[in-house]
């Protein structure tokens, strides 16, 4: 196989995503050097993923065993955790930072960012690995690509949140580290466990969910979005009608100055 069919088939579901996300933003547009550092921040964010899935195994208890509990124990906390924690490390202190990020909508943007960054590096390492070639990349593209994305979108969704909630900012940042971390991690479970295949279905029932929950945070942060832009239109349009009305007020009171005669003054 051409390996630049199998580098287009790795590329093109990230490129989509990111251009759907993209397309959701129609009032603001976010810069696009902060969105391009962003994704390249995701790329390199699978150094700190593989660093802890090779440390963690040797910390935490019963990791590498064969068992139902060890395949959960490795599949959310080995790599579920370890690659949305790397994740939201260059969320947190990039793009969290930016003054472009003005509304809760750009958390999930600058999340899915981050995401398909990772996602790109990790596709193309499946796709061009042992076991690689062009079913593992139409395989990648139809579930692990938008899988990323989902788990990218809910914890933008809670990192949006955050941004704007000073007092409930923490609470934030772990709620979006634990629901991107528990939707990974049925995903993975699913993919890993070895008691039947027929399980595998699970995988795609959780990447399902993942997709609606997804959905629903953008059309959540989306209806902020909205309410705040037609609120803005409205004091524009209140603020000129007033400048309308003073005016033509000004305006007549100009044309008949020399006939104007106060109530009030003697005739």
């Amino acid at each position: 196989m051409n390996p630049l069919i199998l580098l287009a088939i790795a590329v093109a579901p990230v490129l989509a995503i990111i251009l759907f996300v993209y397309s959701k933003d129609k009032n603001e547009r976010e810069p696009f050097g902060v969105l391009f550092v962003s994704f390249l921040w995701g790329c390199f964010s699978v150094v700190p993923a593989i660093i802890l899935e090779t440390l963690l195994p040797g910390v935490v208890p019963g990791a590498l065993g064969a068992s139902i509990i060890s395949v959960a124990i490795y599949a959310f906390v080995i790599v579920a955790f370890s690659e949305e924690a790397a994740k939201f490390i260059f969320l947190r202190y990039y793009a969290y930072k930016k003054p472009s990020f003005n509304e809760p909508f750009d958390g999930i943007i600058y999340a899915v960012m981050v995401g398909m960054g990772f996602a790109t590096i990790e596709n193309i390492m499946y796709v061009f690995g042992d076991e690689g070639g062009m079913q593992t990349a139409v395989l990648r593209a139809l579930t692990a690509v938008p899988a990323h994305a989902t788990f990218a979108a809910v914890m933008g969704y809670y990192v949006g949140l955050a941004k704007f909630n000073k007092a409930k900012e923490k609470s934030y940042f772990l709620q979006g580290i634990f629901y991107a971390t528990v939707l990974h991690g049925f995903y993975d479970f699913f993919l890993f466990q070895n008691i039947t295949e027929g399980l595998y279905i699970g995988a795609v029932v959780s990447l399902i969910i993942g997709l609606r929950f997804s959905m629903k945070a953008m059309r959540m942060h989306k209806q902020y979005v909205t309410l705040k832009h037609s609120n803005e239109n409205d004091l524009i349009d209140m603020v000129d009608r007033k400048e309308t009305v003073i005016t033509k007020v000004e305006d007549h009171y100009t044309k008949n100055e020399g006939d104007y005669k106060s109530p009030h003054k003697p005739k």
